[in-house]
């Protein structure tokens, strides 16, 4: 049975207390709408919808899940792209007490079933074009009810029970009023699962308010705010930290379904843009883009980086086609709606490798493993402490506990704190490697790696090894038109890197295993080059 909370009913003078003083984010719309009724809210490729549209939508959904008989805390799941309606799902959600649980796009047909099934979904919202993906969905999931299609309905699915606009068109119109708690669940996001089955994240109303307060002060937004959202809407990311406080302020938000570089540029310039996220990997496509580089970028006030730093000449680069931008990196997780750090303006450049200071509503401390706090400069794990933490993780308070151990929540991430409070941060704990008797950070080699001209992106990790232990091994994807080569890339390894950090081998590939939001997968990278260092010792 799903432990999600299912909440008390009130009686109707408890629903008018609430409905004054309550923290929902259903809420966020229908303020909006009030203040900028007729302004875009929505981009996506041709359609265009309004706040007063969206606020409306979203009621008349949540009127009409809750009049299917789904009650206070019950998971609508969605498996779609970007979209609208995906948008109007999670405010229906959220206007009705009920749960929204997006799929993540990136996880294997079998991982989707597994988090539906984990979550007890009742009802699926599924983009139709994504029809192949979800068609054995159904049929393994017992408390699923009913499946509605965001486009053709595909009547050949199990439980198939009309369109989207069918359920929407059911649905009272009219402000949707139940009792909403703080502290009550309004997602459910599922971890990539890198290195076991998914955990599913509930965040609360409170949390992804606060959140949405906090990054809209972090990025300096203004109710002129457009925001680009090239990432997925199951992650952290594209939802909490960029498109929330948009809806927060009454900005515009413009969809992407997938990433493609001519069209983000495209949509930048022509949507006026001022604000997005692209990973590393995302600013080299665009750096190496002509068409892409020579589209007008000077509206763009924050160009957002993720994932990890990069290198000087980049950076360079980068605010060279965005002249009139602060370029700064924001950090966070799932577990503690993000942003949790972002870059300082004025430390885009004289502590660009950071990952910045705590974001206003979040204390950040350093921890050595016995629970103590440790004194600026020592380094230990990350340890969170804020109001946009996470309930918990969905049906394991084992894992819970052991998140929130010494009253702090652990990122399981290794850093220091300078006199500034920005967060230099060394590796993840799983990825420190353990070469030699010597503890290396594999981010410090990736740097350094990829600060060659020749390198447009590396992963760096530990391979088993008779005499090393763990030899540090850099896997490469070359830059265009580059031809770089082994011995190349340790000579500059060796003039930039202590001894004992240089990679024993480099490896080049054509890509890296990502999960579905282009984090790259260090575990299934060691697991393809596990036998490297024996294979070559029996070639020669």
């Amino acid at each position: 049975m799903s432990s999600i909370a299912k909440g008390t009913p009130a009686a109707a003078n408890d629903l008018a207390q609430n409905m004054i003083e309550r923290v929902c984010v259903g809420d966020i719309t229908t303020r909006s709408a009030d203040l900028y009724p007729n302004d875009v809210a929505i981009v996506d490729g041709e359609r265009r919808m309004t706040y007063r549209e969206l606020d409306d939508q979203a009621n008349r959904l949540g009127h009409a899940l809750l009049d299917m008989g789904l009650r206070h805390g019950d998971v609508v799941g969605v498996v779609s792209r970007n979209s609208i309606e995906q948008l109007v799902t999670y405010f229906a959600c959220a206007k009705a007490g009920l749960i929204c649980a997006p799929a993540n796009l990136g996880l294997r047909a079998e991982e989707i079933a597994y988090c539906f099934k984990d979550s007890g979904a009742r009802v699926l919202i599924v983009e139709d074009a994504l029809a192949e993906l979800a068609a054995s969905l159904p049929g393994q999931l017992p408390a699923v009810e009913s499946v509605y299609w965001t486009g053709a309905n595909q009547t050949q699915v199990e439980k198939s029970a009309g369109t989207f606009d069918d359920l929407l068109a059911r649905g009272k119109e009219g402000e949707l009023e139940v009792v909403i708690h703080d502290r009550d669940p309004v997602q459910l996001l599922y971890t990539s699962g890198t290195t076991a089955l998914p955990k599913g994240v509930l965040t609360s109303h409170l949390s992804a308010t606060i959140a949405a307060m906090s990054d809209a002060i972090a990025s300096n937004m203004q109710n002129d705010a457009c925001v680009l959202l090239n990432l997925p809407l199951f992650h952290c990311t594209a939802l909490n930290t960029i498109a929330m406080p948009a809806f927060l302020l009454g900005g515009k938000t413009v969809l992407m379904k997938a990433f493609e570089i001519k069209e983000a540029a495209r949509l930048i310039e022509q949507e006026k843009v001022n604000l997005f996220v692209f990973l590393p990997m995302m600013y080299a496509e665009l750096l190496a883009d002509p068409e892409a580089r020579a589209r007008d970028f000077s509206h763009v006030r924050r160009a957002i980086y993720a994932m990890a730093p990069m290198p000087e000449e980049r950076l360079k680069a980068i605010h060279e086609l965005f002249p009139n931008a602060d370029v700064v990196l924001g950090s966070g997780q799932t577990e503690f709606t993000p942003a949790t750090c972002m870059q300082r303006p004025e430390h885009q450049w004289s502590k660009a490798p950071t990952w910045g200071t705590a974001t206003v509503m979040t204390r950040v401390g350093i921890m050595d493993d016995e629970g103590n706090l440790l004194p600026r400069g020592e380094s230990g794990e990350i340890v969170y402490r804020g109001p946009q933490v996470m309930n918990g993780y969905l049906n394991l308070p084992e894992k819970t506990a052991e998140s929130f151990e010494h009253g702090w929540f652990h990122s399981g991430d290794v850093a220091w704190m300078d006199e500034d409070g920005a967060i230099w941060f060394h590796d993840r704990k799983k990825d420190v490697i353990k070469t030699g008797g010597e503890n290396v950070a594999s981010i410090e080699v990736e740097r350094c790696v990829m600060s060659h001209p020749g390198v447009a992106e590396a992963a760096v990790v530990g391979l088993p090894h008779d005499r090393w232990g763990e030899a540090i091994t850099a896997v490469v994807v070359r830059s265009p038109d580059s031809d770089v080569d082994e011995d190349g890339l340790l000579e500059h390894c060796k003039a930039n890197l202590a001894g004992f950090k240089v990679p024993k081998a480099v490896v080049f590939v054509d890509e890296f295993p990502r999960t579905g939001t282009g984090k790259i997968q260090k575990h299934m990278i060691r697991d393809q080059q596990e036998n490297l260092f024996e294979e070559r010792d029996a070639a020669e």
